[in-house]
């Protein structure tokens, strides 16, 4: 196996886009090896976790949506996590995403996720720098355990220029559905960019590992972000999985012939899959 090498935000290529046609096909191909691979994990029993991070306004909701278009939410729940209330202030800070974790056969995406430890917590100072300093160790401990109990985790940064984050802030402003999004804290958060950089490539550089390795998606264009996204969930989602539909057992298949008006031929064929 070879070594694995984090990476870090100057590696992402901030002016690669996509144009509007092959974005499309792109995103209709995805989403549809999406839906394959939410069956699959329903009928192996196995799990997923998506952990979104990013700058703000650099398209981790847009790109949530994209999936969440594609799977039914039975088995795809997405949690967006903010400040702790006091009940998870007065405790472990991994104790919230444990009880968010999915069942087998299920995917959870965490927009913002257990990182906050390591960025949000060390930037504002919310948190001892020893506690923070010992949270790169906990994190990769907490994710190999998941990891070796059959979990499959797909970690992506979402990176843009300050100029391109500045665009977008315009555009919430003066775009009556978008102007919700815009708040305070958006540009508390831009002033302290620099200290944010040297946090996010400390991550980047701790906690990438060879069983969770982190993905850095360039994001100044929202629809190669998206894609690249995408295709990084259905790789490590579906390498060795079979994306197959799967058989249907003999009971319902007897049903299936007694009760439809299909041609037997039908049910005699997908009879010879099972056997």
């Amino acid at each position: 196996m070879s070594k694995h090498h984090p990476p870090k935000l100057s590696d992402a290529d901030l002016t690669r886009k996509l144009n509007k046609k092959v974005y499309f096909d792109q995103l209709i191909e995805l989403q549809t090896r999406l839906a394959r691979i939410q069956q699959a994990y329903l009928f192996h029993g196995l799990k997923g976790v998506l952990v979104f991070e990013g700058w703000d306004a650099a398209g981790k909701g847009g790109t949530i949506r994209r999936i969440s278009q594609a799977l039914d939410p039975r088995s795809f729940k997405v949690w967006p996590i903010g400040a702790p209330r006091n009940y998870y202030l007065n405790r472990h800070y991994l104790l919230r995403f444990w009880e968010r974790l999915p069942p087998s056969g299920a995917i959870s995406a965490f927009d913002r996720s257990w990182y906050g430890r390591v960025l949000v917590e060390r930037i504002e100072k919310l948190t001892p720098e020893t506690r923070w300093r010992a949270a790169y160790q906990e994190i990769n401990d907490f994710e190999r355990m998941l990891v070796d109990d059959g979990t499959r985790i797909v970690k992506l940064f979402f990176h843009i220029s300050q100029e391109e984050q500045m665009r977008r802030f315009t555009e919430r402003l003066t775009n009556p559905m978008k102007r919700w999004k815009l708040t305070y804290e958006d540009f508390r958060n831009r002033e302290k960019w620099d200290i944010a950089e040297v946090a996010v490539d400390e991550m980047l550089a701790r906690t990438s590992t060879e069983v969770a390795p982190w993905h850095v998606i360039p994001s100044n264009n929202k629809k190669y972000a998206r894609i690249t996204a995408m295709k990084a969930i259905v790789e490590a989602f579906s390498e060795g999985v079979d994306l197959n539909p799967q058989h249907l057992d003999r009971r319902t298949l007897e049903a299936a012939g007694k009760t439809l008006a299909v041609d037997q031929s039908l049910i005699d064929s997908l009879r010879a899959r099972t056997e």
